[in-house]
């Protein structure tokens, strides 16, 4: 299976299955997807989006970011939620050189996690509902909040904390792809810091880590966050071979 999936105007759309699980199970392709946001896509683009037969999609954008953008195109039988965990806007924690990208980022992770867990577990408890598969999780990067979720979700299957930073490191070529993008369109935009265009794998480890410290584990984190034991029981069973 293709991992990264390409469309015209949307960079960063991958699967995330095909990684080792639980008990040497494998997460099933084509049930889960990540993506930067879905509102570019072109006419084109939505018959090959739709053909991966989608029934959901969940959109952790801010509520202004959907507003300014507009969402994912509608078509019959898609399912469409927006689930905004709350959390600090980091333009109002500036980067530091000294701190390092992957510190600030994981830094930026772990208050996520912390600020807006209600919206985190919400999601992830829209995952492990065989019904609503396959899913779309996107943000506007596809690389923070959506990174987040996917680690986590990816983490209660069983998967080594090495191959899920592997997963979100995968992002900052889509970051690439992007930028050359707005190039193109000769698009002006603010000088943006280092941090909202990378995903060093080493961010995900150590927000991985200070969860488990925090936590004793995602699937602890979730409980704790709301989710029930027989989401997590339905997670593990449609998504893993």
């Amino acid at each position: 299976m293709d991992r990264s999936l390409t469309f015209t105007t949307t960079f960063n759309f991958r699967d995330v299955g095909g990684y080792t699980g639980h008990e040497g199970r494998t997460v099933r392709w084509r049930r889960l997807f990540r993506s930067d946001s879905l509102h570019r896509l072109h006419r084109g683009d939505t018959e090959a989006f739709a053909a991966l037969g989608v029934r959901t999609v969940i959109d952790l954008r801010r509520p202004h970011e959907i507003t300014r953008d507009g969402r994912v195109p509608e078509y019959a039988g898609l399912g469409y939620l927006h689930i905004h965990p709350e959390h600090q806007d980091w333009d109002q924690i500036p980067y530091e050189e000294e701190l390092g990208v992957a510190r600030y980022l994981a830094n930026r992770y772990n208050d996520l996690a912390e600020q807006g867990s209600i919206g985190i577990t919400s999601a992830i408890g829209v995952i492990a509902d065989e019904a609503a598969a396959p899913v779309v999780v996107h943000c506007v990067a596809g690389k923070d909040r959506t990174g987040v979720v996917c680690a986590l979700t990816l983490s209660v299957l069983g998967v080594s904390d090495e191959d899920i930073a592997t997963d979100y490191a995968l992002s900052t070529e889509a970051s690439a792809r992007f930028t050359e993008y707005l190039r193109t369109k000769r698009t002006t935009v603010r000088e943006i810091p280092q941090p909202y265009f990378a995903s060093p794998a080493e961010a995900m480890l150590i927000f991985l880590k200070e969860l488990r410290e925090r936590h004793g584990s995602a699937e602890g984190y979730l409980l704790a966050g709301g989710i029930t034991p027989e989401q997590l029981r339905s997670l593990r069973t449609h998504l893993l071979s």
